[in-house]
């Protein structure tokens, strides 16, 4: 337990050198940044796709002890599971670069989500890295609801409790589901963004 929790602080903290090459986080309130990306499936998907609809944007790593916390809790799904049943398109993103941790083809990403009964509309493969730039997505995992007519609502963490323990699940505030209730009783999100947690997002260079 001593080794994993020194080993996840290890890369909590290299998050910063990879904050260090991105630029500003995009304006919570205003026009989301759009993009264009290769599902697993190999169709190419754009934010500009989902006009009308809530779209989650997810950054995922699953080397990264944060990452499995979620998935392993099953909190992750059961949050995607929430998001489904209210309509809400899941972009899970890979943005991890060749021979980097988290990298992984299209087979691979889809067998990880069949093997952890995940529920993503899309799994985006991103190892250029472009899509996590820009929107200055910093760890795996960070959050990002977007409203339906296309505006960035929520960017930041997937709740309050910035640990790999697996207990923390329990009782911690999930910021995704609190922004999507938020957005669905038409009141404007209360955290609309937060600090994000976890491994550094494994940028090529």
């Amino acid at each position: 337990m001593l080794i994993r929790t020194v080993a996840a602080f290890s890369l909590a903290a290299s998050a910063s050198c990879a904050q260090a090459n991105l630029g500003p986080a995009p304006e919570i309130g205003a026009a989301a940044p759009q993009f264009e990306g290769v599902a697993t499936t190999g169709d190419t998907i754009s934010l500009a796709d989902f006009r009308g609809e809530k779209v989650i944007l997810e950054w995922t790593n699953n080397e990264c002890p944060f990452v499995q916390k979620h998935y392993e809790t099953g909190n992750m799904q059961a949050t995607q599971q929430v998001a489904d049943a209210a309509g809400v398109v899941w972009i899970t993103v890979i943005s991890s670069a060749p021979g980097t941790q988290g990298f992984v083809d299209a087979a691979q990403a889809d067998a990880l989500t069949t093997e952890r009964n995940a529920a993503p509309d899309y799994v985006v493969l991103d190892p250029t890295g472009e899509i996590g730039r820009v929107y200055a997505a910093k760890t795996t995992p960070q959050m990002v609801v977007i409203d339906e007519a296309g505006v960035l609502r929520y960017d930041g963490a997937i709740d309050d409790k910035p640990s790999t323990n697996h207990a923390t699940v329990e009782g911690a505030k999930n910021y995704v589901l609190a922004a999507l209730a938020d957005l669905s009783a038409g009141r404007p999100v209360a955290q609309p963004r937060t600090k994000p947690y976890g491994c550094s997002v494994k940028y090529g260079s």
